[in-house]
């Protein structure tokens, strides 16, 4: 059958590389769907591996082990990008993975990935390779300061980077980061009033549908909070929805697309990155929108109409880290009644490791008004210090 015309239906089984939240997220949202859910993920008891139907536990490149979640599955997705695209590869040789290896092997890679953004003629922030102390430098020049030296692969939530403020520390950062094998990317530092991200869905057949823009907030480089509708002018969310939905395409995705963007001062918008996957900066959906970004997935995945999109409430999402779960649960366990116009709604996610800046959940503030959300996230305290670091960046 062709893949445009084939459909998985519920009743189905859907493999999952990868067992953390995200996974745990998209089984929970394909269950009132009617599918079923096995994973593979090396840590026992995972997230996902609660709430699925079975795990498999091994490593993520475990060609026999991901041989086996073949064997169980009808369709296979991954929940985030760094699963091993070599047995991605395999399983799309012998299996039906509708997101395929290639999108991995894209934004896996910093360079890659920006190129692909550049052919899909959308801007990027000025960069360029840096093999070098000497190269690095030389792009340095060419770039201006201040500028952001990345790994090509790998890193996140500010990991495997270091911003250049001054000629001096070139050295220095080429040291910190460089390593046999690993490539690093200079990119120029934008200037930018917001970060803002669009998630993006398509299916195979080609039908596209992009969510509402989300205006992010970092503390520590880890997104503290993100409120839709963004604070930007109607011109800006066109604009950005178009930018995602043409990368959307270029890329032939089938799934989930989140593309991370600056905003710089004069309204000009750069791509940042990309994530094949559900986003934490997409969490929002799960009771803001008519369809959550995870039922979105799968619906898309397999080869379902994809649902409506449409904001019901505005919304403020805020992470919660390791830090903060005690004093939520603090805070829960002392309330007595609603908080006047707010709609709270707790995820939390099943890790059995509580540490600092680990995502371990998140809440979605339901509001008539954002600066109400805002209010109360400030008051409780749970988030005191990210409060006192974003007020003091």
């Amino acid at each position: 059958m062709n893949i445009q015309q084939k459909m998985i239906l519920p009743g189905s089984t859907i493999g999952l590389l990868g067992g953390g939240q995200l996974g745990r997220m998209i089984t929970l949202a394909g269950r009132h769907m009617g599918y079923r859910f096995v994973t593979l993920d090396p840590t026992e008891d995972s997230p996902c591996g609660q709430v699925a139907d079975k795990q498999v536990v091994a490593a993520y490149n475990d060609q026999q082990a991901a041989a086996e979640l073949a064997h169980l599955s009808d369709v296979i997705t991954y929940e985030f990008e760094n699963v091993n695209a070599g047995v991605a590869q395999m399983l799309e040789s012998s299996s039906y993975v509708p997101q395929g290896s290639r999108l991995l092997y894209i934004t896996q890679h910093r360079l890659r990935e920006k190129q692909a953004i550049e052919q899909a003629g959308v801007k990027v922030a000025p960069y360029e390779a840096a093999g070098s102390a000497a190269e690095l430098k030389q792009a340095i020049s060419r770039l201006g300061l201040p500028c952001v030296l990345k790994t090509a692969t790998g890193g996140y939530d500010g990991k495997g980077q270091r911003v250049i403020r001054e000629r001096r520390e070139a050295e220095a950062a080429f040291a910190e980061l460089a390593a046999p094998g690993v490539e690093l990317v200079l990119e120029k530092f934008i200037a930018f009033e917001k970060e803002i991200s669009v998630i993006a869905a398509r299916n195979a057949r080609g039908e596209i549908r992009v969510f509402p823009v989300s205006e992010n907030v970092h503390v520590d480089n880890i997104l503290h909070l993100s409120i839709v509708p963004a604070r930007i002018n109607a011109e800006t969310e066109r604009k950005a929805q178009a930018m995602a939905r043409q990368i959307a395409e270029h890329l032939q995705v089938v799934g989930l697309l989140a593309v991370e963007m600056f905003l710089g001062a004069n309204g000009e918008l750069f791509v940042n990155e990309l994530a094949p996957r559900p986003h934490n900066s997409g969490h929002y959906t799960m009771e803001a929108c008519a369809t959550s970004q995870f039922e979105q997935h799968v619906r898309a995945i397999c080869n379902l109409p994809l649902g409506s999109t449409e904001l019901l409430k505005p919304v403020v999402m805020v992470n919660v880290l390791g830090e903060h779960v005690q004093p939520l649960l603090d805070w829960m366990s002392a309330q007595t009644e609603e908080v006047p116009g707010l709609a709270i709604k707790i995820h939390l996610y099943g890790k059995h490791e509580i540490k600092a800046k680990r995502k371990l959940g998140h809440v979605n503030l339901l509001c008539d008004q954002a600066d109400t959300a805002l209010e109360w996230v400030e008051s409780t305290g749970i988030w005191a210090a990210q409060s006192k670091a974003r007020h003091h960046a």
